[in-house]
């Protein structure tokens, strides 16, 4: 039997559920091609840096669930859960993935919108007369 390993990622207001197991190097985001599921090659190349930094590229499936926020969060998602189950597979890949921040979770989040303004910090347009 194969052995699955399962890691979370966040970005943003997306969730990503990396399911990892020896394979041909097949990934799926929610049950669609990564190609067809993300329309540009930048999102593509995003998600699965932390295959091409330690080079495992082919050696395994990935079966992806992402919900909530847009294609670039989701994108980042997934990348942090997929560079954390290759930690769960090969703890000495940490040493390829943490100085390039493959490990790290990007908390910047969108600043709320405040009472009396248009915006977070946009303000009403001034009119002198």
């Amino acid at each position: 039997m194969s052995e699955k390993f399962y890691a979370t990622g966040r970005r943003k207001n997306s969730i990503a559920k990396v399911w990892l197991s020896k394979g041909s190097g097949e990934i799926s985001i929610n049950k669609k091609d990564i190609n067809t599921y993300f329309p540009r090659d930048f999102w593509v190349k995003h998600a699965t840096e932390a295959l091409d930094v330690t080079e495992t590229n082919k050696d395994f499936d990935i079966n992806v669930s992402v919900l909530g926020g847009g294609l670039t969060g989701q994108s980042g998602a997934i990348r942090l859960g997929i560079s954390r189950a290759l930690i769960l597979y090969n703890e000495t890949l940490r040493g390829k993935l943490k100085p390039l921040g493959l490990l790290s979770r990007d908390s910047r989040m969108v600043e709320s919108k405040k009472y009396g303004k248009k915006k977070a910090r946009r303000g009403p347009q001034f009119s002198k007369r």
